[in-house]
């Protein structure tokens, strides 16, 4: 496999036949993503040597996984394992999450189950899509990627009481939606 230019299709096909130099190729090109999605959600709570040693973690997974990686689809493929590995660890530790997305990761138990999560998951989805920017976009950062909410506002120019209002009022809405089973 050529070292010069990096084709992820290429790389990808290899590694699900158990190619070493693929994994490395996909290792070298995607440790620095994997890193920030896992120091994002972990940020302080967890070590250096913890967030290295989950972000190895992802990939290992990667490793034992790669048969179910569909084409084009990598990148979220990383993302998910990296996000699952991050809650885990910080479960582990005992760190609470400030919004659990459990409902939306459970393997369900029965077809009923399993249609109400659907459900759940895509009148979440449509009622963070319904959300005005930059108010998604907190709200993605705060409770998806777990930033506390001082970065947030720093990074976003904002000053950290507006930002904790708007996620007050994220939180509401999406109740309300949920509650009530839909976007008005």
């Amino acid at each position: 496999m050529a070292r010069t230019v990096f084709d992820e299709e290429r790389c990808v096909q290899a590694l699900k036949r158990g190619d070493e130099e693929a994994f490395s190729r996909l290792i070298e090109q995607y440790t620095p993503y994997v890193g920030a999605i896992v120091s994002g959600m972990t940020g302080e709570l967890l070590s250096r040597e913890d967030r290295e040693e989950l972000v190895v973690d992802v990939f290992y997974s990667l490793w034992n996984s790669a048969a179910k990686i569909r084409p084009g689809k990598l990148k979220s493929y990383l993302a998910a394992i990296a996000r699952n590995k991050a809650r885990n660890a910080l479960r582990r530790e005992k760190q609470e999450l400030p919004l659990e997305e459990d409902l939306l990761l459970l393997s369900p138990s029965d077809p009923e189950r399993e249609l109400a999560q659907a459900e759940e998951a895509r009148l979440l989805r449509r009622a963070l899509e319904a959300m005005p920017e930059p108010d998604r976009t907190i709200f993605i950062r705060r409770y998806w990627l777990c930033q506390k909410t001082r970065l947030i506002a720093a990074q976003m120019g904002l000053n950290e009481s507006t930002v904790r209002a708007k996620l007050l009022r994220g939180r509401e809405k999406l109740a309300q939606i949920l509650k009530e089973g839909g976007l008005p």
